[in-house]
């Protein structure tokens, strides 16, 4: 698989004009091609939204407020999820969110997805 990337990178700097076209291949490229392959968007592969999971749960509990101990679970394994220590055929994560209706359940979900900079999906 790691040639195909390279093999794709390559491939993709060849097809454009000749002062467009880079004689080295960095990791944003790397990660471009990897998003393009897996059909993701480029920030789900990228390794830089450290920043992102060291203020998670303070950038939730900012905006999500009453759910101090919901937040703090959340990110805990959301944090846990990306540190690449599980397996990477799994999703990051399946929350449940369960409650009574305006305490804050789709907001803690947008919210995440927004911070980390990823699709929600709803079922």
């Amino acid at each position: 698989k790691a040639i195909d990337v390279i093999d794709e990178a390559g491939a993709a700097q060849r097809i454009l004009p000749k002062n467009k076209q880079k004689k080295i291949i960095g990791n944003k490229e790397i990660e471009d091609i990897i998003a393009k392959i897996a059909r993701i968007p480029p920030k789900n592969i990228s390794t830089d939204d450290r920043t992102a999971l060291k203020t998670l749960e303070r950038d939730l509990k900012a905006v999500v407020f009453g759910q101090d101990k919901a937040i703090e679970t959340l990110a805990s394994a959301v944090k846990m999820a990306r540190s690449g220590l599980g397996q990477n055929n799994k999703p990051i994560g399946s929350f449940l969110f369960s409650g009574p209706t305006g305490v804050g359940k789709t907001e803690v979900a947008k919210q995440l997805a927004y911070i980390m900079g990823i699709e929600l999906i709803r079922f």
